[in-house]
């Protein structure tokens, strides 16, 4: 029996998988609509495969939202795919520097902070 938590990482890990891969095939320079349109239903198919679970956190909300939107513009694009490609680069880096905000804490009064000298 797989424990939640476990279930829970295991799904996490497959959406930041499909995200990642999803924005290094739109920074590609020879850029394809046609293969990326190919590989990202392939990585989605992943995400199919694992269970799904309750996500909380802001983070992980906007990851799910960003895959609809791939998964939106997939289905419905315009013809050169510029605009929408741009968008998704555009909440891709909203999503990384939401993540990496969690991540660095900027100490707020360390000067006020004791230092005895030692």
């Amino acid at each position: 029996m797989i424990h939640d938590k476990q279930l829970r990482i295991r799904y996490i890990r497959v959406l930041e998988k499909f995200f990642t891969r999803t924005v290094s095939l739109l920074k590609l320079e020879d850029f394809d609509f046609e293969i990326f349109k190919q590989r990202t239903l392939k990585n989605f198919e992943d995400t199919k495969r694992v269970k799904k679970v309750e996500l909380t956190s802001a983070y992980l909300l906007s990851l799910k939202k960003f895959i609809d939107l791939t998964l939106l513009y997939l289905e419905n694009h315009s013809d050169d795919f510029e605009e929408e490609k741009n968008r998704l680069l555009k909440e891709a880096n909203l999503l990384q520097k939401d993540k990496n905000q969690n991540a660095y804490k900027k100490d707020k009064h360390k000067h006020k902070k004791f230092d005895d000298g030692y």
